[in-house]
């Protein structure tokens, strides 16, 4: 990248620090600053000439235009694009980023898949990792407490199939790794996040399968 577009994303990234910065679900700065760093860490494993700079600014605004997290999603999405033409970003780029962050979402792919570029895949690749793993469950219950959900009900049966306004009618913290996390592994688009998903999945598991036996107190 050149200075121009370094100088962008360093704006990018106060942007997104203002606006998320006191976010208590999971979704804050932290997670983004996680998100970017796995980003890097993908782009790097590559040997494809991609765009780097939208790659990154993705991963930074990826949250800002979340329905979970605004009140108004048309709203925030004119915010974001005024704030990266006020950037001087070109067109074509906005457009990939947008492309890239309305549709990189569990919840939006949950009938029909996207098919993201090769960019869009690295960004949602990395989101997804910090979705899953020690952290990923750390997320999955403080999430789960800032709304209400209880923790778990052993005759609530986790859902095999849910459009989007289903999905976000959650039933319990423990039935969400069932109906999303669990899966996410076999979702990711490049090697090496399939690879850190895997280990990162495989903790989950013990975990819930530790959870259920305390619950039922067989241990």
């Amino acid at each position: 990248m050149n200075e121009d577009s370094a100088e962008q994303l360093e704006k990018i990234d106060r942007f997104v620090k203002e606006k998320l910065q006191d976010d208590l679900t999971g979704h804050d700065y932290a997670h983004i600053q996680r998100v970017v760093k796995m980003t890097k860490r993908l782009v790097d494993d590559r040997t494809e000439n991609v765009n780097r700079f939208v790659i990154f600014a993705a991963g930074y605004l990826h949250d800002v235009i979340d329905e979970k997290l605004v009140e108004n999603q048309e709203k925030a999405e004119n915010e974001v694009a005024q704030f990266l033409r006020s950037l001087k970003v070109g067109d074509f780029d906005i457009a990939h980023i947008f492309d890239i962050i309305t549709h990189m979402s569990f919840s939006d792919n949950l009938v029909h898949k996207y098919k993201l570029s090769l960019e869009g895949q690295i960004v949602q690749d990395a989101d997804r990792l910090d979705a899953i793993g020690a952290i990923g469950i750390a997320r999955t219950f403080y999430y789960g407490g800032a709304h209400g959900h209880i923790l778990y009900n052993p005759e609530v049966q986790p859902r095999e199939e849910m459009t989007h306004e289903e999905y976000r009618d959650n039933k319990t913290i423990i039935n969400h790794f069932y109906e999303k996390l669990f899966k996410l592994k076999d979702d990711m688009n490049t090697p090496l996040a399939r690879k850190i998903a895997a280990k990162r999945t495989e903790y989950m598991e013990n975990f819930v399968d530790e959870f259920k036996n305390e619950w039922q107190q067989q241990n």
